[in-house]
């Protein structure tokens, strides 16, 4: 028996796993905790794929296994927390109003994303649109930045229902952009090949450090920002 072969499938369950213990402390209105597991999911979600390559066991199974456990914890996580979000808001919280549910919409873009991911052989060194896990991690840091930014400002956008709205539809719209985004991925260990991904890095890190959880939002906007500006200036060298 090749034990082996067995190894990126099991942390691709728990990925899954983490994702549903995140959807369970969602319903204790423990976003801090559902936040962690995310976290825990998407590290085991890059590591599957590192051990597959690794041992060079890459199956169909496991690319099918990989997408289902990315949905929940990427797709239903994401949505349900966006659900809860507007489920809250200061405007209509009459158990008639059907706007919370509109907040799975990151969930129908997730799964669209993940679906079309598979089947699209342009993102083997990069990406097209923003990954879910990137996506998931930005809408679970809405809550934590409503919970510990004394902001005033910031209470009354992330709790403006139409603004939560807003931000669950442009989420799915940038999960399925045709929006190239740079590889995060170090593949040469030098300073010149990597220069870009240095500098992500540095102002994440400062981003991350002045402003804590809202950092965490700031990140994904700032890569996305980031990859649209070295588009325009690849494609104006390519013009010249």
């Amino acid at each position: 028996m090749n034990i082996k072969k067995h190894i990126p499938n099991l942390i691709t369950l728990l990925n899954l796993f983490c994702g549903c213990i995140a959807l369970v402390f969602i319903t204790a209105v423990n976003f801090e905790m559902a936040f962690y597991f995310v976290c825990l999911g998407i590290f085991f979600d890059f590591f599957d794929g590192f051990f597959a390559r690794l041992f060079k066991v890459s199956s169909p199974l496991g690319l099918q296994l990989d997408s289902l456990a990315d949905m929940v914890t990427s797709g239903v996580v994401p949505g349900f927390a966006m659900y809860y979000l507007l489920s809250n808001t200061q405007f209509d919280t009459s158990p008639y109003n059907l706007i919370p549910y509109l907040g799975f919409i990151v969930t129908l873009g997730s799964c669209y994303r993940l679906a079309n991911f598979n089947i699209d052989t342009r993102q083997t060194d990069s990406f097209i649109g923003l990954p879910t896990p990137a996506n998931a991690l930005f809408i679970l840091s809405l809550p934590l930045i409503l919970h510990y930014t004394e902001s005033d400002i910031v209470y009354r956008t992330l709790t403006n229902q139409w603004v939560l709205l807003g931000i669950a539809v442009l989420s799915a719209i940038i999960l399925n952009a045709e929006i190239p985004l740079f590889s995060l991925k170090i593949k040469k260990f030098n300073i010149k090949d990597n220069a870009l991904q240095m500098f992500f890095l540095l102002i994440s890190l400062l981003l991350l450090f002045f402003f804590e959880y809202l950092g965490i939002a700031l990140v994904i906007v700032f890569y996305v920002l980031l990859s649209v500006v070295m588009n325009a200036f690849k494609k104006s060298n390519t013009v010249a």
